[in-house]
Parts: structure tokens; sequence; C-alpha cells
């Protein structure tokens, strides 16, 4: 049945749908005709104020038109889904053909870098890398190392107490006594022990909680402090360059005995002096012969056998080799700092 109202309706929507040129036009003229507040369905929902004999004319006339609409719009919707679906396809079709994104790469931390620098040095002398627990007794920490309760050298070193017994270990030496005692008595042991250390220092330029060490052991019949100076004098040539030298000067650690603490000849300014060493001479580590008790401690007799040990800061020789003035810088990791080891 047709009605001339409703065939200007059909026709209109008709041309509407003809001219939806996508999926999101077509719902437009859906909602505009057939939506809740569309054309054709305000004219069957005022069917009632019609006059009577118009009622089922104009009810059925309308209705075949909603029906036509729809089977219509199903029809065009599909196509244009089928076709915004083949576009999105071509659009994010990969090009096989196109060079490759490299992936950023990363690069070895500094700390890393100076950490595996130093073992391999001492490796080729060598000395094995040893490990010991983070997480210490005070016997190995302070007791075994002749550091006893009321020693005035624990107030160098403000410890991370977890009990009265366990403590966060405060340098990597606690390894020389585990080494020894596991040894045996045999000799000779060589040794070096990088590892991480902690102290209840406030972070600054030149201070962090949580710190690198690099331990150095050597026991056997007859070494001297000869032998320490020739193989720390080596260790400066290799890691700060060949023109390197050493300076041994007096000190005091409870564990060697003698102690000296060593200084290398400033690799920025030669020995002139500069901003960096002031006086020529940059100091890198502490050393000694190692101290009778400690030796029995470690279940060796101090009349048959002899021993040197050192201990170097990680991250200081870092700061010194790659001139870093501020040793917050290792920890903080700013990209924009560490691409600069790459």
């Amino acid at each position: 049945m047709t009605h001339p109202r409703v065939d200007a309706l059909a026709g209109e929507a008709r041309g509407a749908v003809e001219a939806a040129g996508s999926s999101a036009d077509l719902e437009a003229v859906r909602v505009r005709y057939l939506g809740r507040q569309g054309a054709i369905t305000q004219l069957l929902r005022s069917l009632g104020t019609l006059p009577a004999e118009e009622r089922p004319v104009v009810g059925a006339a309308a209705n075949e038109a909603k029906r036509e609409l729809e089977a219509l719009l199903d029809a065009r919707l599909a196509d244009a889904l089928a076709r915004e679906k083949s576009a999105q396809r071509a659009r994010d079709r990969l090009d096989l053909t196109l060079p490759g994104r490299r992936p950023p790469l990363g690069a070895v931390h500094p700390l890393t870098r100076v950490h595996d620098e130093i073992v391999s040095i001492f490796g080729g002398l060598g000395f094995s890398v040893a490990e010991g627990p983070e997480i210490e007794t005070d016997f190995y920490n302070f007791e075994a190392l002749n550091i006893p309760r009321d020693h005035p050298a624990r107030d160098m070193q403000d410890t991370f107490y977890l009990s009265d017994d366990t403590l966060l270990r405060t340098h990597t030496s606690p390894v020389q006594i585990r080494t020894m005692r596991a040894a045996a008595g045999r000799t000779p042991v060589k040794i070096i022990v990088p590892g991480r250390v902690f102290r209840r220092d406030v972070p600054d330029a030149s201070h962090s909680p949580v710190f690198h060490q690099v331990e150095g052991l050597a026991v056997d019949r007859h070494i001297t402090m000869g032998d320490l100076k020739g193989t720390l004098e080596l260790f400066a040539r290799e890691m700060f360059g060949p023109k390197s030298r050493i300076r041994f000067r007096p000190s005091f650690f409870p564990f060697t005995e003698p102690s000296a603490e060593v200084d290398v000849l400033c690799f920025m300014c030669g020995g002139a002096g500069c901003r960096a060493c002031k006086d020529g001479w940059l100091e890198i580590l502490g050393s000694g012969m190692v101290h009778p008790k400690v030796l029995r401690n470690g279940g060796y007799d101090p009349e048959e056998v002899t021993g040197w040990a050192f201990g170097m800061g990680i991250d200081r020789i870092a700061m010194l080799k790659y001139g870093v003035d501020d040793l917050r810088l290792f920890f903080d990791n700013d990209l924009r700092f560490l691409r600069q080891f790459s």
C-alpha cells in the first residue's frame, strides 16, 4: 500500500542512504528516520491523530517503508564495513621491503665496567674471585679482623645492625677470614672480593649508604710488602695508563700491620697539581701486611706464612677514572649521564 506522505518520506530516506559514504553516515541516517525520535517512528506514533479511515492505509505504508529502509541500510552497511575494513588493512599493511628499526641498545654501567676491568687485571695475575654474604655476623665483620667490640675503629664504620650479632657488612674484608678457613692451611691463597657494602652514611657527593669495594688477599710463605707494591704498581698502570706511578703512605688499619694508604700519580695533570688532585696524587686504596691475629683467626700460623691485603672502592676508582665529581650520578639512573659510557 502507498500513501503520498509516506512515499515522500520513504523517498527522502532512500536518497539519504544512497548519499551516505561511510558506516558512520549510515548510522546517522538510521537514527534520523528509524531512531526513537526518527521521522518514520514519529509517523507511526501519530497514527492515532489521523482520521479513522486513513489510519490503516498510512500504518501499512509506514511499516512497509520501515522494513524496506531497514533492509536497505543493512545491505549498505555491510558493504561500507567491508570497504572500511579493507582500507584499514591496506593502511596497516607491513611493507617487508622497508629497512628495520634498530631497538635502542643499552650500555654497560660505568661501575660494572670498572668492576670488570679490575677483575680482569687481577685475574691476569692469578687471582680468583671470591664471594661472601652481604648479611654478616659480627665475628666475621669485626672480631676476626682484629676489631673487638671496644675498638675505636668501629666508630669509623657506622653499621646497619639487624640484631646484636648480625649486620649488613661494612666492607668485603670478612671474606678474607671465610676464604682462609675454607683453605684449611693450604697455600698459596690469592683472591679478590668485589661486592656491595653498607654503611649508615647520608648520601652526598662523596658518600652513599650502599657502595662497592674490592678486597684483595694473598697468603703464602715468605711474601713481602715488596710483592704488594709490585702488584699494585702493575694494577695502576693497567687501570690508569702506562705512565702511572704509586706511592705508599704510612697509615693504620686494625687488620694489617704495617699498613699503608696508596696514592696514584694524577693521570689528569701528570703530577703537576690540579683541581682533582691538589698535590699531584690521588688516593685510591688502603693496604698492608695481614695482621698476625687475622692470620691465626683464618687458621694459619703467622710464624710459617705471611700475607698482604688491600681494599679499594670501585665507586672511587670510577670517579677518578671518568672524572665524575658526584657519587650520586652513578645511582640516579639518569640516561643522559649513562649514555656517555656507551
